[in-house]
Formats: C-alpha cells, structure tokens, sequence
C-alpha cells in the first residue's frame, strides 16, 4: 500500500515537463496523469494505465438455442405487422438471486416503471413467450462454439451448465438471458501479441426493440421475439489489448476466427462488439454499440479524455470541500476515506426535490409552459458549489462533444424516461430568461457558487429523474463509476464517439443456475471429432484460390461470399468446370442451388445449352441428384430451343442480316456490331451463343470495312 506521503512526493515533481516514458513503469500509473483532453488523440495509453478488453457477440447460423425455431429475422416496423400476430402485455420486477442479494441493475430497471408489449411473429412460440421450459442446448448450436473454442485453443468445460443471467430492461420475457459457459482459457496472437481469451460462452439473443411510447403513467416498450433465443457466442477477452489500435485489429482478429466457422450469420447486427475501458484514475466502463470497428479507437480515446476529466473534477470538488484527493490509481483508495467524502457529498448535496410549477408556470420558454399545460411539472434540485462545473456544450480538435458534468447528470435524468433536463450553466437558453433563472435561484435560496438542475415532466417521472441527478452529482466527488455505457447514435451510425450512460455495471448476483435445463455433457470423443475436422482458416483459403487462374477481384469476391468450397468443388468434383466460368457463375447468381447453377454451366461449357438458357432453366430446376438434374436441364434445353445453333447456321444468320442491311454497316462499320447483335440472335430463336455470334459477326463486318 503506497501512502499519501510517497504520493505527494511523486508528484511534488514537475510533471507537466517530464516524460511519463521516462519514468519507472511502476510509477507511471500512480503519477499525477498528464495529458490534454481536448487533443484526446495524444492520449499516452501506457502512461495513462490503459486496461481493455473486449466482448464479441456473433449470431450464429443455427436453429434458436432453447426452442429449435427457426432463426428468421422479420424486417417490418410497427405499422406494418401483421393482425394475426399476437401481442402480449408484461411488467417485469427484480428478484433475489440464488444468494439472497437484489443486482443493482436490476433494482434501477425496476425503478423505471416501465411496461413491455411483445409482438409474437410465426418464429416465436410459448419458450418464447416463457410460458413453456425451454429445450436443452441445441446440438448444433453446441458444436460451432465449439468448433470456435478449438480456433482459439480454449479448454472445454467438461459438464455445461445454463445459467440465468437477471436482464429486467425488457428484451427477454423471462426477466432473465440463458448463458451457459463452454470453454475457457483460449489464447489469440494479434500484431505480435497474446490476447488472453477468458470465456467463450453460449448464449440466446434478446428480443428487437420496435418502439417506445410515453404517458402519465409511464413508457411502453414494444418488442419483435423474433431475434429472442437466437443463439449468440460471446468471447470475452483478458485486458491484454495495448492500445486503441489494438483494440481495433483484436476485433478484426476475433471476428474473422469466428467467421472461419462458416457457421455464422452475416450482415448488419450480426455482430457486435462491447468494450471495456479503464485508466490507472479511472475506473472499468462497458461500451456497448460499437458495430462500425473503425470507430473503436476513437471511442475508446473519447471514454480516456472522459475518465481523465472526471478524476480532475472530482479532485477539484474535492479541494473546495477541503477533502481528501483522489489518487491517481485506483488500487490506492482508502475504503475510509471514500465513506467519509460519500457522507460528505450526501450532506452537502440533499435528496431534496422542489416544486417550482406555480413559480416558473408563466415561464417564457414555450416548451416549459406547453408541458405544464398538459400536466406535467417543474421540478428542481440544489447543487450546492456546483456552479461552473456543470460545463456548457464545447468541441475538441476533431469535432466530439468535450465531457462536462451536465451531460453525465442529463444522461442520469434521460434513464428515467424523461426527454433531459436544464441546469443552471448552461441558462438562459432554451426559452428560459434571466428573469425566470433569477426566480429559480431566488426561491431555491442559492448561494453565488451554487447550481440547479430543472426537470419538466410527469411529477413521478421528474421525481425519479432528478433523483437520479443528485446521485450523479454526488459521485462527482469520487472516481467514475462503473457503468454500461451505449456509443451516441445519430441516424444510425455514431454521432461523434462520445457514450451516454445506459445502466449501472451488473454485479455478481445477477447470475444464477438454470434449473430447466439438464447439464450437458461434453465427451472426449465429442471434443476429438471437433479438432478432427476443423475449418479451413482465412489464410488457408486464400492460399488455396492462389493456384487459380481467375482474377485478384474475383478471389478477394469469391473470399467474402463465403463460395470457395463451392468455388474447389465444382472444379475439382465430376463435372471439372472451368476456373474462371465457374467462379462468375457464382458471382452473378449466387449459392442458392449450387448443384442446378453448375450442371447449367457445365451444359454450357460442353455445347449442349445457350448461356440465354442458364437463369430460365435455373429458376425451375430442382436440386437433387447430379444425374437427374443434368438429365432434365438436357431434356429442357432441347424442349424449350435453348440449345445451341451450329456455327454454320450462326454465319447463314450474319450473312442475312448484313445483306439486310449492308448500307448501315457500311456506314457504321465496327460499331455496327451491337446493333446487329440483337438481330442476329433473334433469328437464332435465341439458340447461340452470344460470343460465338459476336465474334463471327465481327470477322464478317471486318471484311467488308476493308475491301
């Protein structure tokens, strides 16, 4: 334990000119942190005692873990359900886990008075709905993770156990998420450096917030169960990632591993990446959102400058309270000192809610006095010795929000429910004047270096709001607290980096066993067939396209469709297609019937179909046995005049249509060609083969352009 003595005798040196690198790497995490939150891209991770880690949730292309549904996803939105779906109503409340304690999460969700609607979509039955035990672990689903697990050279748990983990926010209608642990101890290398790989587990994806509707009483959550019981991996690292940077390429690595698999879903949502960010004076943060991964460094430099702040602040409330400071590492808090600040704060800012509604009622601001009109109220709260750390909105040097202490107390207040608040740094604004700022200070009784925080809406809502206020100006005079945190969304994608809070860090009594579900045992022999047969990796697969002689574009193409086992299989199977033919036809027309797409290909490499005859006939074909579907494609070609024409009927065809019209391609010349193309074929019936016919036409044209 390093005492406040040896602290202050760190940093009783100049800092602001000394080199952090310089310095023993045991002192650097406990000297007092340098660095210029506004320029958050100079950031010194090592100096600043960056710890991260990250959390991957990957969809995987199975049936849903719990109930065997299909795993379909229904893109509509609200208005455009269906009248046969069915909707029911729940309200959820947090109960003890197996060891008698309540999780904090859990007791604020509850707090929020909110009830949840389900739409019940044809994928998504009573497991569902939790009014029927679920299934055991669907075997498939099963051996992906594990297949995953290998990848990583993770150790298998030898007995699987599905655990409840309490989620009361609405998106499972249990009130609980399955998660079963199914490996741990895996290692990764990226940039030359281990990543440790803590957890691989298993686990059902919540329900799709379709909506949320706001009244008197409280809000309504509208939720779409198809996602819900969607199995989902997560892969939890150990905080080995060194930089930002690194985090990033730890996400790419982790991603590509797990689409090694071939068995996961793709496209947007299929992925996701949570992070988990500290420094040395701040404290374990969880950001969820984060999809874009070139966005990740800057979140994560964003969530450093955020931490730094905060720490500055508290030590600054700290100094006008004549309190003890903060040190700058977390390891060296004393758990006495910060019950003795915590009493401090709760005496010098009191849950003390006031009603303001008849005073501010003839406010000038039209928003205020709309709300009032229809039954909301005005409500405040004293921050005694806060005015001037509130903060009003200002930019870094790359254009993101720079972190004040009114966000933080406007984002506490938005969990309630309610559209924000207004604090006294930031006033007059909004419609509210001097005269109604000075009515507010005059009969809350501030002093000069006091603020206030305003909150109008429906009196239990603002109560609640304002509640949350006090309590995130009270942690002000401590270290950041730990919390999950969602990256800022604007139309979609991040609006500038910048994290809102979303709910407090779930604690150790949010898990607790799943009685439903029998453990599942995972046999030697089970876990040998897994590392018998593992996937290609992606460095594999592009090895092998190398031998190939198709295009750089078509490789890269064919890599990130997913189609190179088709792509070997139907050059090297029985029908030997053609490298280059073959991977277009996939290109173009995709994987849907595979075996159909490359007999048409085939018959048309051979002379017994017409490439006009491959989507017509594809489309009504069957896949089934290689000999029938090749014997009815034969069958069809020659029925429907799909076969191709001789060359000598092609050339009777050209020299027709040039005598035709021998002046317009005298006229013409070369660039008569695709004009006449259409001619030509048309005489054919469409039985040619459109290279054949351009080439004979252009050698026919080319003689007359040089006579």
């Amino acid at each position: 334990m390093v005492s406040y003595s040896v602290l202050e005798l760190i940093n009783s040196h100049s800092h602001e000119s000394a080199d952090p690198m310089s310095l023993d790497p045991f002192l650097r995490p406990i000297m007092e942190p340098i660095g210029d939150i506004s320029e958050p891209q100079s950031l010194d991770s090592v100096a600043l005692g960056f710890m991260c880690g990250l959390e991957i949730h990957q969809q995987l292309a199975t049936r849903k873990l719990h109930s065997r549904m299909p795993s379909d996803l229904y893109e509509i939105k609200l208005d455009e359900i269906p009248d046969d779906w069915n909707r029911s109503i729940r309200r959820l409340r947090a109960s003890e886990g197996e060891a008698g304690a309540t999780d904090v999460a859990a007791r604020f969700e509850q707090r929020r008075n909110r009830t949840f609607e389900y739409v019940q979509p044809p994928n998504a039955g009573l497991i569902e709905l939790d009014e029927a035990p679920p299934r055991d672990h669907d075997s498939e689903a099963v051996d992906v993770v594990l297949t995953m697990a290998a990848l990583m050279e993770a150790n298998p748990i030898p007995r699987l156990q599905a655990m409840r983990k309490t989620v009361v926010d609405g998106s499972n209608t249990s009130g609980f998420q399955r998660t079963t642990i199914v490996a741990t101890g895996g290692e990764i290398e990226v940039d030359s450096a281990k990543i440790g790989v803590d957890l691989i587990s298993l686990e059902e994806d919540s329900a799709r917030k379709l909506d949320t509707r706001l009244s008197d009483d409280g809000e309504t959550v509208v939720y779409n169960l198809d996602r819900l019981g969607m199995p989902l991996v997560e892969v939890a690292t150990s905080p080995d990632v060194r930089s930002p940077e690194h985090a990033k390429n730890t996400a790419i690595a982790l991603g590509r591993i797990l689409r090694d698999t071939r068995r996961v879903r793709r496209g947007l949502g299929s992925i996701r990446q949570d992070l988990n960010v500290s420094i040395a004076c701040g404290d374990r943060v969880e950001i969820k959102g984060c999809q874009d991964l070139d966005w990740i460094p800057r979140i994560i430099r964003l969530e450093m400058a955020r931490q730094l702040h905060f720490y500055r602040l508290a030590n600054q409330l700290r100094k006008n309270a004549s309190l003890p400071p903060l040190p700058p590492n977390r390891d060296f808090d004393s758990s006495p000192v910060e019950n003795r600040v915590a009493l401090s704060a709760s005496k010098r800012i009191p849950m003390e809610i006031i009603d303001l509604s008849d005073t501010l009622s003839s406010c000038e601001s039209q928003k205020v006095s709309n709300a009032v009109e229809h039954g909301s109220s005005i409500l405040a709260v004293r921050l005694p010795g806060f005015s001037g750390f509130l903060g009003s909105r200002s930019f870094d040097n790359q254009g993101a929000q720079l972190p004040r202490l009114g966000r933080e107390l406007s984002s506490a207040a938005k969990l309630a429910g309610v559209a924000g608040i207004f604090h006294s740094d930031e006033l007059p604004a909004y419609g509210i004047s001097d005269s109604d700022v000075t009515t507010a200070r005059e009969n809350l009784e501030l002093m000069e270096n006091d603020a206030f925080v305003l909150c109008v809406a429906p009196f239990w809502q603002a109560e609640l709001a304002l509640e949350s206020v006090v309590n995130r100006a009270r942690q002000a005079y401590h270290r950041i607290t730990k919390e999950v945190r969602n990256v800022a969304i604007k139309k979609g994608k991040p609006e500038d980096g910048t994290t809102t809070a979303l709910r407090p860090l779930p604690g150790g009594a949010r898990m607790y066993p799943e009685t439903d579900i029998p453990v599942l045992e995972i046999t030697k022999g089970r876990w040998e067939a897994i590392l018998g047969q593992l996937p290609l990796t992606s460095e594999e697969r592009t090895i092998r396209l190398s031998a190939l002689e198709i295009s750089e574009n078509q490789k890269e193409a064919i890599l990130n469709g997913e189609l190179d086992d088709l792509l070997i299989e139907g050059i090297e199977g029985p029908l030997q297609l053609q490298a280059r033919s073959w991977a277009s036809a996939l290109l173009d027309h995709g994987s849907d019937k595979p075996k159909s797409l490359a007999v048409a290909v085939h018959l048309i490499e051979v002379g017994k179909m017409t490439r006009d005859g491959l989507e017509k006939l594809i489309l009504d074909s069957n896949e089934g046995e290689l000999e029938a579907i090749i014997q009815w494609m034969t069958s069809e070609a020659e029925s429907r005049g799909l076969v191709p024409a001789d060359t000598s009927s092609i050339q009777l065809a050209v020299e027709e249509v040039i005598e035709e019209r021998g002046e317009y391609v005298r006229d013409k010349g070369m660039a008569a060609i695709g004009p006449l193309m259409g001619i030509v074929m048309g005489k054919l019936g469409g039985a040619a083969d459109g290279k054949i016919v351009s080439e004979i036409l252009k050698q026919n044209i080319n003689e007359i352009v040089n006579r």
